[in-house]
């Protein structure tokens, strides 16, 4: 037997793959007690579980139907769902296995007003968040509910027979981080009738499905506020205390800011890399510089890329920095200012980012070093990117002093 109570409650994390995790952002503000991370291979899951040090545990991709049989008593909704996401090690030293993500997809689907009584369901994935998901929608009694899995009757290579779906739910890990730019539904296009896409992805924030949703002017929604609301009522479970549900929204908000990029889009010279430098010195946040990921690339200054090597290869070489940078969270990234001349970065950066494009008067802007400045001359980018950069911005800032910039940055945040 444990003797739990002489010692800090220790609780976590089970999965695969969980160095991103914002889990335990989520519990220290959930609760007095550890919270740590529990990288397992398959083999060695079971000898985790009936040896680990641990008094409860979240169980995540791909180990969610895994622990079942593990477990010595399952809760009614665990039972019912046939898939488990939180472990409790009892005083006796059995382990008992609930459900948290039926209250917590439940929760998503209030929050996104979304009640497709009448309409067709598409579930992609099988596993044991399909299985959860499943569960939630039949409590709601959706018309139709299909689930498109690899290998079923309604799979990938089919999915077109079910165009007329009004609402898609992703649960699988496709697209997931360090995946990012994947989509489990190769053409959304054929989706005429499609109202809403739900994302139980929350890292990236806008996944390619969820992208793909958005440009059609579908409603979408992620994961994110699922993960807090599952966590807020496994804490509950573990510290035997009530949590109010007004602290989701409030987690979830605090999770967004300090998860969420800060993208700096702008002519050449309008001050996105000290501007950048600067927000990030002031927010405590890492800075990173899409121009200078490019010259440590290629080993060679920008003109000389320009040089040798042409527009296009550095234009190539400023989309590898853009996926590489721009998949990781909570830094703050100046961009070239070429980078709309390229629609398929807008993707990519939107993916984490909030992006803001610096608006500086063309008389202030240096053309000094900068290739296609010194060419073509600042008038002639100006009419070709202004409009650009006021479609792909969140919030336009007209450039002022480095320090009133960053603090007009910081209010819009």
């Amino acid at each position: 037997m444990r003797l739990t109570n002489a010692y800090r409650q220790e609780f976590g994390l089970l999965g695969e793959r969980l160095t991103h995790s914002f889990s335990p952002l989520i519990h220290a503000e959930l609760g007095d007690y550890e919270y740590r991370l529990y990288e397992k291979r398959l083999e060695d899951v079971e000898n985790f579980l009936r040896n680990g040090n641990f008094d409860g545990l979240n169980v995540t991709i791909p180990y969610k139907q895994t622990v079942v049989p593990f477990c010595d008593e399952l809760s009614k909704t665990a039972q019912i769902i046939g898939s488990v996401n939180t472990v409790i090690r009892r005083e006796d030293g059995s382990l008992y296995g609930d459900n948290t993500d039926f209250f917590g997809f439940a929760y998503l689907m209030k929050k996104a007003g979304v009640h497709p009584v009448s309409g067709k369901v598409i579930v992609l994935g099988s596993g044991g968040s399909s299985l959860t998901v499943q569960a939630v929608l039949k409590s709601m009694n959706v018309g139709q509910m299909i689930v498109i899995s690899r290998n079923g009757f309604d799979n990938y290579e089919n999915i077109n027979k079910h165009s007329d779906a009004v609402l898609i739910v992703n649960t699988t890990p496709v697209g997931m981080f360090p995946d990012n730019g994947l989509s489990p539904i190769s053409d959304f296009g054929i989706f005429k009738d499609c109202r809403a896409v739900i994302d139980l992805i929350y890292n990236p924030m806008r996944t390619e499905l969820l992208l793909q949703a958005e440009e059609r002017g579908v409603f979408t929604l992620n994961g994110l506020a699922m993960l807090v609301a599952q966590a807020k009522k496994a804490a509950e479970i573990f510290t035997r205390t009530y949590i109010d549900d007004d602290r989701i929204d409030a987690i979830v908000s605090s999770l967004m800011r300090i998860t969420r990029n800060i993208i700096l889009i702008g002519m050449p010279g309008s001050g996105k890399t000290t501007v950048g430098a600067a927000l990030a010195q002031s927010m405590n946040r890492e800075f990173a510089d899409t121009d200078e990921w490019v010259i440590n690339a290629a080993n060679k200054s920008i003109p000389t890329i320009f040089a040798e090597d042409g527009e296009e290869k550095f234009r190539a070489l400023e989309t590898d920095a853009h996926k590489a940078l721009c998949k990781r969270s909570g830094i703050i990234i100046a961009t070239g200012g070429g980078t709309v001349k390229r629609s398929e970065n807008l993707r990519i950066i939107r993916q984490n980012g909030i992006i803001i494009y610096l608006d500086r008067d063309l008389s202030q802007l240096q053309i000094f070093g900068r290739p296609l400045s010194e060419r073509d001359g600042i008038e002639a980018l100006a009419a070709a990117r202004l409009p650009l950069y006021s479609e792909w911005c969140d919030y336009a800032i007209r450039v002022r002093s480095v320090e009133e910039t960053v603090e007009d940055i910081k209010n819009i945040l």
